[in-house]
């Protein structure tokens, strides 16, 4: 089959499953995707492939296209970079092995976080095993999960916000590559690599960053997203317009831990496309 064949919109590039932070196995983030219209689909978990097969099967079971992806932690001094990595291929070896060290670190850093929070609340490590799937490494979500089990905290934000917060003494970093090794990684691996809500609050990467970026292979920025805010928007969309990048809109849905809702930004059919025949490592599953 054609890699360019049979795609549709509305396409929204962006979703979680259980398999990382979100509340849904990969199943039911494609049928919660289908529901509010979405017929193209990617599921990007946080630095791990582990919920494609199922995510492909339920997308395709709905007559939507998967497109494979992930979402690859990366850090800039004191600021987390999130690289969205469409259609790589998960067995490249330098890609797996640095999304098996961000894992292990993720583990590491919320085994030492849980002890950190024990010494002052009602939290045991096996609480927070409780709010997690076998497939899923355990981060800052499932602690905060543990939390509101516990009756600590409201919901996710109110953990975040205090306990878990970076400013915190619980706190613990995360190990991750910078963005100019992450991008490399996966256009490297034959993905696309775009780079999520790059407009948030903490505001633009650096200039001279984001160009060492664009000469490492990065294909665009994720500009519809909530997250997102001017006048560091306007500049983006600036720099796509002249450097003729790939622009993608997404939901960021994490089932009930984001308010985020399947398709409230969107991708257009050229931007898939787009994504689509730059991609070399693996291929969109069609319906």
């Amino acid at each position: 089959m054609p890699r360019l064949q049979r795609f549709e919109g509305p396409s929204d590039l962006h979703l979680h499953s259980a398999n990382s932070d979100g509340t849904q196995p990969p199943a039911e983030v494609m049928a919660s995707a289908h529901r509010h219209g979405v017929r193209t689909a990617a599921l990007t978990d946080h630095d791990t492939t582990s919920g494609w097969a199922e995510a492909a099967e339920a997308a395709t079971s709905l007559g939507m296209t998967f497109l494979p992806g992930m979402e690859l932690s990366a850090r800039h001094e004191w600021r987390s970079v999130h690289v969205l990595a469409y259609l790589p291929d998960p067995d490249e070896p330098a890609l797996r092995a640095e999304t098996a060290r961000i894992r292990s670190s993720r583990l590491d850093r919320a085994r030492l976080m849980a002890d950190r929070i024990a010494r002052d609340y009602d939290l045991v490590w096996d609480d927070i095993l409780e709010q997690t799937t076998d497939a899923a490494t355990v981060g800052r979500p499932h602690i905060a999960d543990a939390l509101v089990a516990r009756g600590l905290v409201r919901d996710r934000a109110e953990a975040f916000a205090g306990i878990l917060s970076p400013r915190g003494d619980y706190y613990v970093a995360l190990y991750a590559p910078d963005p100019v090794t992450a991008v490399g990684l996966v256009a490297g691996a034959g993905g696309v690599a775009v780079i999520a809500h790059p407009a948030g609050r903490a505001g633009l990467l650096p200039m001279r960053v984001m160009e060492r970026m664009l000469d490492a292979g990065l294909a665009g920025f994720e500009l519809g997203h909530r997250e997102n805010r001017d006048p560091a928007l306007a500049t983006l969309r600036d720099l796509c317009r002249e450097r003729d990048l790939v622009v993608t809109g997404s939901s960021d849905y994490h089932g009930l831990g984001k308010p985020n809702q399947p398709g409230e930004n969107t991708t257009t059919d050229e931007m898939v496309g787009r994504i689509i025949a730059r991609a070399t490592g693996s291929a969109p599953v069609y319906p």
